[in-house]
């Protein structure tokens, strides 16, 4: 038995000594480039897909390392994956990932020569709360996330922002992709914003899973999975979150906002629902059917003269394909006398835009 033990011993030492060591990937330097590395010996071609940039091939050794240097980057966090022979895989060095339920990525963080908002920093923290419950309108078992501000206090009340991520994404995109705590910690510290409760749901009114049957690609279908999750939010997500937290009542300090498909249901739940949301943004965002009207839309905004927006945000990138979709419904609004801000930026349809636009958004609340 000993020397069976020893043998084995022997050979598991031998075999890790013979292991290729461990790449380091992917390496960023203090001039903000960043070298990606990837072991695949028996490939025959490598291509690096970088958010925010074209598709990139990579460059073989002879030991079978595949490598690439880009940038310098803006400072930034960047999802990424390697295309091997034309199938998409997560970097195997790195444990950062940009979670999705349909097309996860690996993450980088190229950091500023000062902090970014969404940057870890020595300030104090917030907390990140998960809670699960049975969705009775949509058919399943879900989650919703919850932010509290450092130094919360469970008897204050506080402002509410409900805070929505787009298709494909999960509850906790928002802060696993587009770290809304760190920003808010951040801007707290700074004096930017008031301390808030930030509430982020899961926002589809059917189960996650109809994202793999087609939910997205039918219009019919799409309006009733948006029209469901109105339900679930205002029905389901609120009231539990109000039994657990002191959220603000009045419709002056309730917020909702959210991107690409979260920027269109929080136009169609915010708009409707004027009674309960003073502030509402879009980013990326736009109509949830694209051949409905606005006014077929939002038909409570026209007939609620009562109340009218504190503010209404509009943002998307340049290259964006909701940055048309925007402009006309912002004007389309203009032309009803309702007041909005319209913000053009250069980018695309990605998280490089929309962390940029929370951490403008969030300092425009409660004024």
């Amino acid at each position: 038995m000993t020397r069976r033990l020893l043998a084995a011993a022997l050979f598991g030492f031998t075999a890790f000594a013979q292991a290729p060591p461990p790449l380091l990937s992917p390496e960023v330097t203090k001039d903000r480039h960043v070298t990606f590395r990837l072991r695949a010996r028996t490939a025959e071609k490598v291509d690096l897909l970088l958010e925010g940039s074209p598709r990139q091939p990579m460059s073989k050794s002879d030991d079978g390392v595949w490598s690439l240097t880009v940038g310098p980057l803006a400072p930034d966090i960047y999802g990424y994956t390697f295309s091997i022979d034309g199938t998409n895989f997560l970097d195997p060095a790195t444990g950062e990932i940009k979670t999705n339920a349909l097309s996860p990525n690996s993450m980088v963080l190229v950091p500023g020569d000062t902090p970014e908002a969404w940057e870890q920093t020595k300030v104090p923290h917030g907390t990140v709360h998960h809670h699960f419950f049975a969705s009775a309108i949509a058919g399943d078992q879900r989650d919703f996330f919850v932010y509290t501000p450092p130094g919360y206090q469970p008897s204050k009340r506080y402002p509410l922002l409900v805070l929505l991520h787009g298709m494909s994404d999960k509850a906790d995109a928002w802060t696993t992709v587009g770290k809304a705590n760190l920003i808010f910690d951040n801007l707290l510290a700074a004096g930017k914003i008031r301390p808030m409760i930030v509430v982020m749901p899961l926002g589809y009114g059917a189960p996650i899973d109809s994202l793999r049957t087609g939910l997205p690609r039918d219009p019919a279908i799409w309006g009733k999975n948006a029209e469901n999750f109105a339900r679930t939010l205002l029905e389901e997500v609120l009231p539990q979150a109000e039994q657990i937290y002191k959220l603000a009542k009045d419709r002056k300090h309730r917020a909702i906002t959210g991107l690409s498909m979260g920027g269109s249901e929080s136009l169609l739940i915010g708009l409707n629902h004027l009674d309960q949301f003073a502030y509402v943004g879009a980013f990326s965002g736009g109509g949830i059917t694209p051949n409905a009207k606005p006014e077929d839309r939002y038909p409570k905004l026209l007939s609620d003269t009562k109340n009218r927006p504190s503010l209404l945000w509009l943002a998307a990138g340049s290259s964006d394909q909701a940055h048309a979709p925007m402009i006309r419904l912002s004007e389309w609004l203009k032309s009803k006398q309702i007041d909005n801000t319209w913000v053009s930026t250069p980018g695309a349809h990605n998280w490089l835009v929309w962390r940029r636009y929370l951490t403008t958004y969030s300092t425009l609340l409660w004024k």
